[in-house]
């Protein structure tokens, strides 16, 4: 299909069938179609919306964003997962706000510089919100385009990935950048879906090899298959004489990276270890059901621990003002990031 008829095919379906009210295409602005974009990543657009109401209504502007603390930040966007992503949006918004005073680079090449912004979420915000000639490969694309060509190999390998970028650059079109950017993120999401791609709707059915293979199922390959390892950790859910729980807040980096944690070992063993490193006086202390929670890499296997102290603070290690720990009260919670299986475990322990 010459580029060309690719492009009418795909707009012209969008002029019939294309989403135009989701809250980020209203008054477009580079701010909140990066916001979106971000969120976007790994996340479905119906579990995106509330968020980011949420959060736009919180931080209305990049320079709100910037002067916010990473706390609150993170509290907005517990529940959505790959917290990496929250942690970028305040790095970039800061440099945005110092670097460009506050409005974003139009460029792919300046955009890609920026914290969680790659080659695919550069283009779309190029393209959507100043309409530049930008392309796009996000999830959704790579599908749509791994099946019209029938593209062998999975995504995540470099010569894949070149391969269906060079496409993505071929059909990428001069006029109407933005909405042929949406219809290409639309396409894979309503109909080039996954697991139920509703061929006969799609509008480039008629040159699509994978349709004419009988096979789009096939298309792209699948990520080959790794057992995840299984990590374990002891949650210490220790409560004080006023029904408040002790938190930690990890480090910046890493595992659930500057969120809010109950203290933890990584087995029971070490409890009594982690009691007396805590200067706490701990009594009928209950270990809970066996609980998981999968990440990208492995699965973890945690038990929330009960626990009590007498008192209203540690001792002898009383909780200095500044640091990393925090008593925490279900019945009234601070703007806290805290992981979802935490927040579920922190609401279910009163």
């Amino acid at each position: 299909m010459h580029p060309a008829q690719f492009q009418k095919a795909v707009l012209d379906w969008f002029d019939q069938f294309g989403r135009t009210n989701l809250p980020w295409q209203q008054n477009i602005d580079a701010y909140p179609v990066w916001v979106s974009e971000i969120m976007l990543q790994q996340t479905q657009v119906n579990t995106v919306i509330p968020y980011f109401e949420h959060f736009m209504q919180s931080f209305p502007t990049v320079d709100d964003l910037a002067r916010a603390a990473l706390d609150d930040v993170l509290h907005h966007w517990t529940g959505l997962g790959y917290y990496a992503r929250a942690r970028n949006l305040h790095k970039t918004a800061q440099l945005v706000v110092e670097q460009y005073g506050g409005h974003f680079p139009k460029s792919v090449a300046l955009l890609s510089e920026l914290p969680g912004i790659g080659r695919s979420t550069a283009g779309a915000i190029s393209s959507i919100a100043f309409k530049n000639q930008a392309t796009i490969l996000d999830g959704n694309v790579k599908r749509v385009l791994a099946r019209f060509s029938a593209t062998e190999g999975w995504p995540g390998k470099r010569d894949v990935v070149e391969k269906l970028w060079l496409i993505a650059e071929t059909y990428t079109p001069h006029q109407r950048i933005a909405d042929y950017t949406q219809a290409m993120m639309d396409l894979g999401a309503t109909l080039c879906t996954r697991s139920s791609p509703n061929c006969e709707q799609c509008p480039l059915a008629s040159d699509c090899i994978a349709f004419q293979q009988g096979n789009p199922r096939d298309y792209p390959g699948k990520k080959p298959k790794k057992k995840l390892p299984v990590k374990s950790a002891f949650f210490l859910m220790l409560k004080n004489s006023r029904g408040e729980l002790l938190l930690e807040q990890n480090p910046p980096t890493g595992l659930w990276g500057g969120l809010w944690v109950p203290p933890r070992c990584e087995t029971e063993e070490q409890l009594d270890e982690l009691c007396l490193k805590l200067g706490a006086d701990v009594h009928s202390q209950i270990i809970m059901a066996p609980q998981r929670h999968t990440f990208s890499h492995f699965h973890l296997d945690y038990r929330p621990v009960q626990a009590h102290t007498s008192g209203t603070g540690l001792s002898p290690n009383q909780i200095a003002e500044g640091s990393n720990q925090v008593w925490y009260n279900p019945q009234k919670p601070l703007s806290l990031g805290l992981p979802a299986p935490i927040k579920a475990l922190l609401s279910n322990i009163i």
